[in-house]
């Protein structure tokens, strides 16, 4: 029996073409629609820590040790938060993101490390594009939300397009980097995804302040 044939719905990378800017290779582990669809419930956080920090270690003592010192030592490694967003079929998309890093300077390339459930991440993969907000101190409430399992992530959150992609930009951040898909690379239970900077600049002013985190806590540079 033929396929019947594909429509594509607005906002979506129509199957089997690469937008502008993505390396081919980064197409290769792009779920189906169907599945991104059944990826979007609310049924946990989507908050990608860093690696490590998020995943089911199996019922085993001495597994559970040594996944709890691997965690425990990598908390030591103090890191900013961000968001990182796109828009699908005409809503925005968001997650915090703990892993992110910069790569190349020639060309600009940045990455990030999503998790293997993250609901989030199969949607920006489609779409080819998303943008990095680089959260301020008093930004712990848009961290929170983002990482919740509420179904309007955006609700109350005042955002603008991205110059480039159109992803949110949210307002109050210290920075964005407005990016499109570069590569995909598998990492054990997670994701490396690097992305080219097509776009970037600050928005906070010289006194403005990061959101850090540190051993499992919120901080900011004044504590």
């Amino acid at each position: 029996m033929p396929a019947e044939p594909s429509h594509p719905s607005p906002g979506r990378v129509p199957e089997g073409e690469i937008p502008e800017g993505m390396s081919p290779d980064a197409r290769e582990t792009w779920p189906h629609p169907a599945l991104i669809d059944s990826w979007l419930g609310d049924a946990e956080i989507d908050f990608e820590f860093r690696p490590g920090e998020d995943v089911a270690v199996h019922d085993d003592p001495e597994a559970r040790a040594a996944a709890r010192r691997f965690r425990d030592v990598l908390g030591t490694f103090a890191s900013g938060i961000t968001v990182i967003t796109t828009v699908s079929n005409g809503q925005p998309v968001g997650m915090t993101c703990q892993s992110f890093s910069s790569v190349s300077l020639d060309p600009p390339l940045v990455l990030f490390v999503p998790a293997r459930s993250s609901r989030a991440w199969p949607v920006i993969q489609r779409v080819g594009r998303f943008c990095v907000n680089v959260l301020a101190a008093d930004q712990e409430h848009v961290s929170a939300q983002m990482a919740s399992k509420g179904a309007d992530k955006f609700a109350g959150i005042d955002w603008r397009p991205a110059e480039v992609t159109g992803s949110p930009v949210i307002a109050g951040t210290l920075a964005h980097l407005d990016c499109t898909i570069h590569t995909v690379h598998e990492g054990g239970d997670h994701y490396v995804v690097v992305g080219r900077v097509e776009h970037l600049e600050t928005t906070g002013g010289d006194d403005a302040e990061p959101l850090l985190y540190f051993r499992g806590s919120y901080r900011t540079t004044d504590c």
